[in-house]
Parts: structure tokens; C-alpha cells; sequence
């Protein structure tokens, strides 16, 4: 491991032990030494993807009209952000990409809202029990140098969303594991292409 992950490893586990409660250290706490140790992303842009989706979901919880009547979720990924989930009118879809665009440091937006009345709460437990199935059945690739751990998997309404810094054959390896889930009838790669060598 590389001297400056070593540093933010000890610099996250220090100020969560010093500062925990502090709304920022909420943000920054939630990286942890093992995350930082396997993912491709610098260690500067894990705290600024979660950063990131703070201030998404901030700045959408200032618009009374989204707050009360849409149900969006925020990813972001190597500064890339994924929204998904349900807002009534088009009109509210381009709002949160309006506001989410805004934010600093993002780079591109992926708009998966779908325009339409809010999911019931056993439609996203359902999407959330698809979602553990499919971060599971990760670990049964079989390729050299892959790590499950380096793939975001999100679903909504039974679609599941794949991000993170792969090779075009981790990739291919992922979606083809993850589609034999149960429940899933789509799978949709959000991927960022390394080259053939790994980092």
C-alpha cells in the first residue's frame, strides 16, 4: 500500500474518533481504511464522491416541491453521479439534474429517474434484498485480478446500475454474474474503462 493511503486511512480514522457527530465527519467517516486500501479511486476522491452526494441530496431537500413528492437517490462515483428513482413530472426529472450538475467537482450525470408516482416501500425492499444478492454473487468471478469490492452495484425497480473503474472484461465478467440474479430484468453498465492493465 502507497504511502498517502496509509496517511488517509490514518487521517479518517482519527478524526471519526475525534470529531464523530459532526455532520462533516458523517461524510468523511463513512470511507473506511479497507475501502481505501482496494478501491481504484484516489483516496482525495472517495471523501469528494461522498461530499458530492451530501450536498446533492442537501441541495434537493431545499426544493419543497422534489422533497415532498419525488424519491431520488444519489451515487457518486469517481465524481460521476447516478440518479435514481421516481419523480412525477419531467419537469421535476430536469430539475434534479439542473441542481445536481450544479454541484462541484461533478463531472457527468447519469439520469435514471423515471417519470412516474413514488415506489412503495416493498418495492424497494425488493430492491434492496436484489441488490445484496448481487454484491454477493460478485465474489464467484473468476478472473484474475478482479475485486467485487471495486463494483457499485444500485437497483432500482429491479434494474440493477453498475459503477466503478473497470477492465472491458471485468465489466463483461460483472454484468453476466449480476443478470443471473433472481428478480433482475435489467442490468445497465455506468462503467469507467481502464485499460488493459490494471492500477
Amino acid at each position: 500500500m502507497d504511502k498517502s493511503k496509509l496517511f488517509i486511512i490514518s487521517f479518517f480514522t482519527t478524526t471519526s474518533i475525534l470529531l464523530s457527530g459532526c455532520a462533516g465527519v458523517v461524510v468523511v467517516g463513512a470511507t473506511t481504511g479497507a475501502v481505501v486500501a482496494h478501491d481504484r479511486r484516489a483516496p482525495t476522491t472517495l471523501v469528494d464522491d461522498q461530499v458530492i452526494e451530501f450536498r446533492i441530496r442537501s441541495r434537493l431537500a431545499d426544493e419543497a416541491t422534489l422533497r415532498k413528492h419525488a424519491n431520488i437517490s444519489i451515487t457518486s462515483y469517481n465524481n460521476i453521479v447516478l440518479l435514481t428513482g421516481e419523480a412525477p413530472t419531467e419537469e421535476m426529472r430536469r430539475r434534479a439534474e439542473e441542481i445536481t450538475r450544479a454541484v462541484l467537482k461533478v463531472r457527468r450525470v447519469h439520469n435514471e429517474l423515471t417519470v412516474s408516482t413514488v415506489s412503495a416501500p416493498s418495492s424497494r425492499l425488493r430492491d434492496s434484498l436484489i441488490t445484496a444478492k448481487a454484491k454477493t454473487s460478485l465474489f464467484k468471478v473468476k478472473k484474475d485480478g478482479f475485486d467485487p469490492t471495486r463494483i457499485k452495484v444500485v437497483t432500482e425497480n429491479r434494474s440493477i446500475f453498475l459503477m466503478g473503474l473497470v477492465r472491458v472484461d471485468e465489466a463483461d465478467a460483472a454484468v453476466q454474474q449480476v443478470s443471473q440474479v433472481n428478480g433482475v430484468t435489467k442490468v445497465v453498465k455506468v462503467f469507467e474503462y481502464l485499460a488493459a492493465a490494471p492500477l
